[in-house]
């Protein structure tokens, strides 16, 4: 390996994704020398549109924007680039003991008048437990030790009466933090939903939001989507700062000497800077050596903070088949043989390319990994024709798909998550509210 020495730079970004070239953004514009160094051929991390005959574009990665997300909507503002609502104006669909019930509203009807108390005491409940937890600093809470060594499926369990409360509840930790709920800490979950203005804010289409921590993330379940695709963004990014960004670029090294940070990447190339500023997931920073070391805690810490699993998948038809029939392609489907849990129509907003974007999540992305892409396209299709009563969904005229379990640039998606008794021993090395955490040595993290 033929080491190449570039000149010194004020700050040196590490990741090319919406955080990290933000950041070069707003630096570049007060003067500043700045490289980005991104491992992947492309920016935009974690969102990925691709362009295509079949489909004209379609965002494998991550797409939707609501309300919460000002940051993001003043940014693609700036850049010139348009959004549109995700199609709601029909019936919503909850599938449920092989049964499709049409709906309209952020969460679908109990007609069981006990279930019906168990689900308004569930979502009440958390609410105000959400409330309770200071946004800022989580561990300080009221009976936060007890919450942190919890897991979400033992709240669960506690709270709910009823089975049906208790599976619908495990759909929305599913969907929320692409995790099962005896993996994630009831207190890092709380805070989370809380973030987002509560659980019905977070589980809405129309006027949906969601956190604002870790990155800027565009998640899940919000009502708009970008015209042209969320990869917009960084691609516009980086045209404004054209020669700042350097592709293929993996970082495996970062040295703190007398005066300067040298940064080496895994090709040789050496490039020097006052200050470093990390914007990749934390289970990234694990294949990056360190000189002099990270803090112990920190060290910890990404050791502890797993990436979510999901396959995002796109099934495209002649025509929008579901309209015709009253439905606006929202699916929440409870049935452990789907490997799909919820939908969402992606018709692009002329109309064209009729299609329903589908999440699999979870337990169920790590299942059907061991399948190939057409059997996973199969068994798509047939619970679709289940859930919207018709064989029209079995044919489909294109299907694409993203496994972000598979992606060694990200780990997984949508975002990181706090396991059980993690939380209030790592929290404090955790950005929040779109904070930086400054390490010794000149390191600024922005995941």
């Amino acid at each position: 390996m033929v080491k190449m020495s570039i000149g010194k730079q004020d700050v040196i970004i590490i990741g090319g994704g919406l955080s990290g070239l933000s950041a070069a953004k707003l630096l570049t514009e007060r003067g500043l020398n700045v490289v980005v160094l991104e491992a992947r051929d492309r920016v935009g991390g974690r969102t990925y549109t691709v362009q295509g005959p079949e489909f004209q574009y379609v965002d494998l990665g991550g797409a939707y924007v609501g309300p919460t997300q000002n940051r993001i909507l003043r940014l693609a503002k700036e850049l010139g680039i348009n959004t549109y609502k995700v199609n709601e104006k029909e019936q919503l669909i909850h599938f449920v003991k092989g049964k499709s019930y049409p709906f309209k509203g952020p969460f679908p009807p109990m007609w069981n008048p006990i279930a019906y108390l168990d689900y308004n005491n569930l979502w009440r409940t958390l609410d105000e437990m959400g409330k309770k937890i200071p946004a800022d600093a989580p561990w300080s809470a009221e009976h936060a030790v007890e919450l942190d060594n919890m897991t979400m499926k033992e709240l669960i369990d506690k709270l709910c009466w009823t089975r049906v409360a208790r599976e619908f509840a495990t759909l929305f930790v599913n969907v929320n933090v692409t995790s099962e709920p005896y993996e994630v800490s009831a207190l890092w979950f709380l805070w989370y939903v809380r973030q987002c203005g509560g659980t019905r804010r977070i589980f809405s289409t129309t006027n949906g939001g969601q956190v604002k921590h870790l990155e800027v993330n565009l998640s899940f379940l919000q009502e708009r989507k970008f015209i042209g695709g969320s990869g917009q963004i960084s691609e516009r990014l980086a045209e404004r700062i054209k020669d700042c960004v350097k592709l293929n670029r993996p970082v495996v090294r970062v040295e703190q000497t007398k005066g300067t940070i040298r940064v080496v990447t895994l090709h040789g190339e050496e490039y020097e800077a006052d200050y470093v500023i990390s914007a990749i997931p934390p289970a990234l920073i694990q294949q990056i050596h360190y000189s002099p070391p990270l803090p112990p805690l920190r060290n910890q810490l990404i050791q502890h903070v797993p990436m979510g699993s999901i396959i995002k998948c796109m099934v495209y038809y002649s025509r929008a088949f579901w309209r015709e029939k009253g439905y606006c392609g929202t699916m929440m489907i409870e049935d452990e043989e789907s490997p799909i849990s919820l939908t969402l129509d992606d018709t692009e907003p002329d109309g064209s390319h009729p299609a329903i974007m589908g999440f699999i999540l979870a337990r169920k992305a790590r299942l059907l990994l061991s399948l190939t892409k057409a059997e996973r396209k199969q068994r798509i299709c047939q619970i679709y024709a289940r859930v919207l009563e018709t064989e029209e969904a079995l044919y489909a005229v294109h299907y694409e798909e993203k496994d972000w379990c598979e992606e060694q640039y990200s780990g997984g998606c949508y975002t990181a998550y706090f396991p059980p008794g993690m939380f209030i021993q790592f929290g404090k090395y955790v950005p929040m509210h779109n904070q930086s955490r400054f390490l010794p040595n000149n390191v600024v993290v922005l995941f």
